[in-house]
């Protein structure tokens, strides 16, 4: 049979079973692009406030305000590059984006057990980590991003 004699393929509506069309975006990708994205915003809006304390006010050791402060800054990266790269549907972003998530777990975990306004930021950052593994891992977003499972060559 010839491409002629071959009836036009018509896109089918996305479904469960198979994959967007090309450049289309799930909303769970989307979702957890944002998620990583408000990560990465708070670690930079963190390093910045605890490397000005550092330089203006009177810490107990500069040095190591400083150094903490960078540290946090150079930390956003990695968020913020995987939120970019989930946006614009690469497949290398879903890596560091669960490593920040995995990452942020015990971060939270030992928020929770502070005497302090701490406590919130924990509860918030184990809903947001947790809630973006969930994105992270589902099987549209996968699909998406065009990842298989081991062994599954397409």
């Amino acid at each position: 049979m010839s491409s002629e004699q071959t009836p036009a393929q018509t896109p089918l509506a996305e479904t469960a079973d198979t994959a967007p069309a090309a450049g289309e975006r799930p909303r769970r990708l989307t979702y957890a692009a944002g998620l990583a994205a408000l990560e990465g915003i708070a670690l930079v809006l963190a390093g910045g406030w605890i490397l000005v304390l550092g330089l203006t006010g009177a810490p107990d050791d500069r040095r190591q305000a400083v150094t903490g402060g960078i540290t946090l800054l150079v930390l956003a990266l990695l968020p913020l590059l995987a939120a970019r790269g989930l946006w614009q549907l690469r497949r290398w972003s879903r890596g560091p984006a669960v490593i920040t998530q995995i990452l942020a777990l015990p971060v939270a975990y030992n928020l929770l057990q502070a005497d302090s306004i701490a406590i919130g930021a924990g509860i918030a950052l184990a809903v947001v980590s947790v809630s973006a593994l969930v994105l992270l891992v589902n099987p549209a977003t996968t699909r998406a991003l065009g990842i298989t499972g081991p062994g599954r060559a397409e």
